[in-house]
């Protein structure tokens, strides 16, 4: 057992100091993108609708865009959010990001949502996903930070057998489960990776195996594999003639058409929904379909999808969360577990405290893998003094 955890060890101890710049990027960004709607929303929070009387009806899409093209004649509309709440306002997307928002009851335009914060989260979002280059650079860059993300997991599941004391006892168990005052240096620091090691393992398991379905196109195969189900084969991309990239369409009042009766049969086909967000197509043979929301945003269990036909008004297809194959609910799940949202608040919560706890532990292996280094250079063997029993693991 000695040589298994010495092994184990020197190969923690590698991969940290190997993965570990990238890692502690990854983790600090993702501290910052588990609370990133609800930062988002409380800077957008002076923007509110105005009833004109207690259960005032709201507009439709159909009189509302023509609204927002008038006051602002170069807008590119690309999609409608209605939210519940009486005094919301109607948010509309435009490209690059953007959003308008609009009085529900009167169709004037309230402003524009904050770019600074949404430029900032874009900025976040490329460091995190990216390391913040752009181009053919991503492409290696993903590669990266998936290996990175693979190596993180090695590193966690390792550590939490390297984090548990070799003898059971009141004092080794508290040693490594509770931070201790009056520590310095390398004490300090093996204290702090220890304790929130023990503490931040589990959920920073979650955090990192939900990352690999988004890392990686085989992780996401993966995952409709083990439910019995075969992926879809994925379209080649193809260069647009000449290398031109194409721009968002110009907004056609023709394809609004039929929106405000999809908006309509949309609040009926839930009553509990929160959100009702509307891709607005190109062009009027498109299907109209209404994304209906009863959750914060990030819960896919609480999500579904009604499409209504153009002509009729009738609903032809409502396809909920719980209609989907077992492997696809499964990559919902992932997808939203990666930042806690699947679980709501608490979710993020738990997420973003994981996250930070995956900050610190990178920041004190780093730290006590340099004072290795340091101690073997100057041939130096004080060791570190604790309050109790030095432990065993700082020998290895």
């Amino acid at each position: 057992m000695k040589l298994v955890r010495k092994i184990l060890f020197w190969s923690h101890l590698v991969a940290g100091v190997s993965a570990g710049l990238v890692i502690l990027v990854m983790s600090a960004t993702g501290v910052l993108l588990a609370f990133e709607k609800q930062i988002v929303a409380f800077a957008d929070r002076g923007f509110r609708s105005s009833p004109p009387a207690a259960n005032a009806p709201s507009l439709g899409p159909e009189k509302l865009l023509p609204s927002l093209l008038a006051a602002r004649a170069d807008a590119i509309p690309t999609s409608m959010t209605f939210r519940r709440a009486a005094d919301a306002p109607v948010a509309v997307g435009l490209p690059k990001g953007r959003v308008v928002y609009l009085d529900a009851y009167d169709a004037h335009v309230l402003g524009e949502g904050s770019t600074s914060v949404r430029g900032f989260f874009d900025a976040v979002t490329d460091l995190h996903r990216w390391l913040a280059l752009s181009g053919e650079g991503r492409k290696t860059a993903r590669l990266v930070t998936g290996v990175s993300n693979l190596v993180f997991l090695f590193i966690v599941l390792s550590g939490l057998y390297l984090w548990m004391p070799r003898v059971w006892t009141k004092v080794s168990v508290r040693a490594i489960t509770w931070f201790r005052g009056g520590l310095q240096g390398r004490a300090r620091d093996f204290n702090w990776h220890n304790t929130i090691g023990i503490w931040c393992a589990i959920p920073l398991a979650v955090v990192v195996v939900s990352a690999v379905p988004i890392s990686f196109t085989w992780g996401s195969d993966l995952v409709l594999r083990l439910a019995g189900e075969e992926p879809q084969k994925r379209p080649t991309q193809t260069a647009n003639a000449g290398g031109a990239s194409r721009g968002p369409a110009q907004p056609d009042p023709a394809a609004w058409r039929g929106l405000d009766a999809a908006i309509a049969k949309a609040r009926l086909q839930d009553p509990e929904w929160r959100a009702l967000t509307v891709r607005l197509a190109g062009s009027a043979q498109a299907p109209l379909v209404v994304n209906v929301d009863s959750g914060t945003g990030g819960q896919p269990q609480k999500r579904g999808q009604l499409t209504v036909d153009r002509d009729t008004g009738e609903v032809t297809k409502w396809a909920p969360f719980s209609a989907g194959s077992a492997g696809r609910r499964a990559r919902g799940w992932l997808r939203f577990l990666h930042t806690g949202e699947a679980l709501g608040l608490l979710g993020q919560l738990v997420a973003g405290v994981a996250s930070l706890g995956g900050t610190v532990l990178v920041w004190t292996g780093i730290a006590l893998a340099l004072r290795r280094l340091a101690r073997k250079l100057s041939k130096a063997e004080a060791p570190a003094v604790f309050s109790g029993t030095e432990d065993p693991q700082l020998r290895l």
